[in-house]
């Protein structure tokens, strides 16, 4: 199986937060609590995040409408 431009696309830290809207502190704190999107640490020690891991958080925050 072969992936696809964007199942290999990664954001720096930063831009991810940004997206998301929070702080370092936050997302850490909500890493800690295990409700952050998963990370890449490379080898020269800088993080970041697939586009299609953020992607499938995003839509695991969703809620349904109340009634």
């Amino acid at each position: 199986m072969s992936s696809t431009h964007a199942d290999r696309q990664t954001l720096k830290l930063g831009d991810a937060l940004a997206e998301i809207g929070v702080s370092r502190a936050a997302f850490y704190r909500m890493r800690a609590r295990g409700q952050a999107p998963r990370l890449l640490k490379l080898p020269n020690g800088q993080i970041r995040i697939r586009r299609a891991d953020l992607n499938a958080w995003f839509d695991s925050c969703e809620v349904s409408e109340a009634c």
